[in-house]
């Protein structure tokens, strides 16, 4: 039987971390979170505590990820400890909303700003995003297809260079003459269309926005079959790289508010192809910092895009080997050593994605559905610490139990928030998963797939 190859390091799984959560999200949500909020420092708690939250989140899944180090992710975790219903809503809605409304998302970006570049305006922009990101997703669907390798040093050399794209843009807004620390402090009212909510429900409105900033820093638990050594490496990958991203957020959101008045990010949140961290490089180095910041969204969306596209498939792949999901999707690639056929799957359903829907409602559909799973592998960290103490742990996590408790808890007020302050959004990501039920009676009902039922893929690409 055809497997999964064991060729990822340490270096480079902190890497891919990063290259999961390092996207299109820092350099554009912090203008709707502006006109949300009207206070930079405001926005600013907003990214911290965000960090906060997912770096809670990375070290709670670093158990699990040492205890479970096989592909999948959650859906392993979640059929340990609650049983293979709940794991499959998991991995259903990681493929029909979480994990393919994100590659959608951040291909989406990176077509808006392809095509800002070029100067097209009118009713055509829309139409050219949406081609430039399913392209983007089918080209980078083909390099995962022909292997893990050469998919993750891809992403290597592309986040080194937004190393040192960060370092730069921090340098020129502190530098900027147009930058003050007054801007800092400086608030304007909220627009008319937030101002009925709470502080605490306006918090967490804006909180989706940092959220979708950091989301995927769970995706390298996806690939455990192909990390050497995952009991020890998996847990640190998931600390240092969610730590890496963190500081970097900060960093670049303290820059946005001190180079522009919280007024004008909030009024971006209204105009049309504008993308704050464009703005801001213009207001601080003029068009050719603008061209450089739109190359560098180019390049950490196209990064962001292809880590997503490589670890969850690992997802259906896992699913269509237990039986609960497409059989073809269990195929290992002979030649590549990829689940060929379960990246195809998710390529199509992304690109259906892409023309289903605006960027900000993929996102904050996503957000509310990730984090209900989310909250419940943390809870399963503290469920499976009563029920099976001895239970082999090769990490524990830091600060037990307050920390998975604290991030359990941050998780369900954010759930119970959404639903009260944006309904639809959440409402429609619950009817995407709950779709999943007639196909797992289906599939339950089935024989369960055996090893040497599998056919491998052909070699055709």
């Amino acid at each position: 039987m055809t497997k999964l190859s064991r060729s990822i390091e340490l270096r480079p799984a902190i890497l891919l971390v990063v290259s999961g959560i390092v996207g299109s999200g820092v350099f554009k949500k912090v203008a709707p979170m502006a006109a949300e909020l009207g206070s930079p420092l405001l926005v600013l708690a907003c990214w911290v505590a965000a960090g906060v939250v997912s770096l809670a989140g990375a070290l709670t899944y670093a158990e699990m990820a040492g205890m479970f180090p096989q592909s999948g992710g959650e859906y392993v975790y979640f059929k340990k400890v609650y049983g293979r219903l709940f794991a499959f809503l998991y991995g259903w809605g990681a493929f029909t909303v979480m994990r393919t409304a994100t590659i959608a998302a951040l291909a989406h970006i990176f077509g808006q700003s392809l095509i800002s570049l070029t100067g097209l305006q009118g009713d055509s922009v829309e139409l050219a995003v949406k081609c430039v990101a399913t392209g983007l997703i089918t080209f980078l669907s083909l390099i995962n297809y022909r292997g893990v390798t050469f998919a993750e040093g891809l992403s290597r050399g592309l986040i080194y260079l937004t190393f040192i794209a960060v370092a730069i843009i921090a340098v020129l807004g502190f530098t900027a003459v147009s930058g003050s620390m007054a801007n800092l402090t400086q608030s304007v009212p909220v627009t008319a269309t937030t101002a009925h909510r709470s502080l605490l429900g306006s918090l967490v409105v804006a909180s989706l926005g940092a959220f979708w900033g950091y989301e995927g820093w769970n995706q390298i638990a996806y690939i455990g079959e192909e990390v050497k050594n995952p009991q020890r490496n998996l847990p640190i990958a998931l600390g240092v790289g969610t730590g890496i991203v963190v500081l970097i957020y900060v960093l670049l959101n303290i820059v946005y508010v001190y180079v522009l008045p919280i007024n004008e990010l909030a009024g971006l949140s209204t105009t049309p192809g504008k993308i704050a961290a464009v703005e801001v490089v213009r207001q601080a180095a003029g068009w050719a910092g603008a061209l450089f910041i739109s190359v560098l969204i180019l390049v950490t969306t196209s990064n962001s895009t292809n880590a997503s596209i490589l670890m969850p498939a690992r997802v259906f792949y896992a699913m269509a080997r237990d039986g609960l999901f497409f059989k073809a999707a269990a195929v290992i690639h002979p030649r590549y050593k990829t689940p060929s056929v379960a990246i195809l799957l998710q390529s199509l359903w992304s690109i259906i994605m892409v023309w289903s829907g605006s960027f900000d409602q993929l996102t904050d559909m996503l957000v509310f559905a990730s984090f209900i799973f989310y909250g419940a592998t943390a809870f399963g960290v503290l469920l499976l610490r009563y029920k099976q103490p001895d239970l082999h742990r090769p990490y524990r996590v830091i600060g037990y139990p307050i920390v998975p408790a604290f991030f359990c808890g941050c998780c369900a007020l954010l759930v119970i928030m959404t639903l009260i302050n944006q309904p639809r959004e959440a409402l429609t990501g619950l009817g995407l998963i709950a779709t999943g039920l007639p196909f797992y009676w289906y599939w339950q009902s089935k024989p369960p797939v055996i090893e040497s039922d599998r056919v491998d893929a052909v070699d055709t690409v």
